[in-house]
């Protein structure tokens, strides 16, 4: 069995106890605010490295949506910024539940680094196990981080509609963005045709934490039929990286597209429901 995408605050204070740290990442960040450094800097779990999503994990916003990936350029020096190198275990975390830290881990795995986990609900748990904060700069030596073929799949643009015709497409939004009722962000509202809305907020339990990976693999079982694959998006591919790691525990592969719904919309002449 593969080991799990998850860490315990308790299993990573465990490592720090042991004197085997791993280089762990502060990716802070809200749809409303954006990235959070000056949360960092109030206080963070020590040695944690912060990374900004708008700018390390992200590309400017384009044609391709409003979080493009990054290219591989922005992305290795960012990891190299942070003390990233090959051999490194990484632990990444948000203030939880996961919903940017998930970017993070997505984004290592689709540059060929296996050795990632995240903090299962994020600052929140590591705070309420009574584990140190730290409020000091933390300096990493530099990293020696190098993009590798891909663990991580990805949706083309042009073969989405052809995959929702034929295999499972899941929208990660709220239901009422979703649905097209409301649309806080994105200047259009709706969803892609042939998609089935299953939002992020059904992968965690009322403290930020994954459900049980049984309860996701049932949840989940009852939405994809045998055979068929699966792909994930949200409103930009970010959130969607957390509904691929629901996935994951639940023991089914999912590939991202990346563009989500603000890519989609960018092109008028595709449909939308």
């Amino acid at each position: 069995m593969s080991p799990s995408p998850l860490i315990s605050a308790t299993e990573l204070h465990d490592l720090f106890e042991m004197g085997r740290p791993p280089v762990v990442l502060d990716i802070r960040w809200t749809l409303q605010n954006g990235s959070d450094r000056a949360g960092y800097e109030a206080g963070h779990i020590p040695t944690a490295q912060f990374v900004d999503l708008g700018t390390e994990l992200a590309a400017p916003p384009n044609d391709r949506g409003r979080h493009p990936l990054p290219d591989a350029d922005t992305f290795v020096a960012a990891m190299r910024g942070a003390g990233v190198s090959d051999d490194s275990s990484v632990v990444v975390y948000d203030g939880g539940p996961a919903t940017a830290a998930a970017r993070g881990w997505w984004l290592l795995r689709y540059f060929g680094h296996a050795d990632v986990r995240v903090l299962d609900g994020g600052l929140a748990q590591w705070v309420a196990a009574g584990f140190p904060i730290g409020t000091e700069p933390s300096i990493a030596a530099a990293g020696s981080f190098t993009a590798r073929p891909s663990l991580a799949r990805v949706l083309d643009v042009d073969d989405v509609l052809d995959f929702a015709r034929n295999n499972v497409l899941l929208d990660a939004r709220a239901p009422e963005r979703f649905r097209g009722e409301v649309e806080p962000v994105d200047p259009v509202a709706g969803h892609i045709p042939g998609a089935i809305n299953r939002p992020t907020t059904d992968n965690v339990d009322s403290d930020g934490r994954f459900l049980a990976p049984e309860v996701l693999n049932g949840t989940f079982g009852g939405l994809v039929p045998a055979g068929k694959e699966v792909a994930v998006y949200c409103g930009s591919g970010v959130t969607a990286a957390h509904q691929i790691l629901a996935l994951e525990l639940a023991g089914i592969d999912a590939a991202l597209y990346p563009g989500s719904w603000s890519g989609w919309i960018t092109d008028p002449s595709r449909p939308r429901a």
